[in-house]
């Protein structure tokens, strides 16, 4: 008998299209935890060391934003959106 894999959704998230929808359907929904989670697995999915270093945070920084209950500053996250290539934007 096969076992069965462990679902990360991390191994999704496998080129930047997907990854630019995923965070703005998260985005739309506007809640912190899930954005928070959204962050750590698109990191994942590029590498989270390479993530933290190109947002100038140490792993254990990095780690410590997405906690529960953790509330990052808006520049640290705006810190990891530059990492991924990626900025926010607003729209009507």
């Amino acid at each position: 008998m096969k076992e069965l894999k462990t679902f990360e959704l991390s191994d999704f998230l496998d080129n930047d299209d997907v990854r630019k929808e995923y965070l703005n359907q998260v985005l739309a929904d506007g809640d912190l935890e899930e954005l928070k989670r959204a962050l750590l697995y698109i990191s994942k999915s590029y590498g989270v060391e390479k993530i933290a270093k190109k947002a100038n945070l140490n792993r254990e920084s990095f780690y410590k934003i997405f906690k529960p209950n953790s509330k990052p500053r808006f520049e640290t996250i705006s810190k990891i959106l530059r990492a991924f290539d990626m900025n926010l934007s607003v729209s009507a």
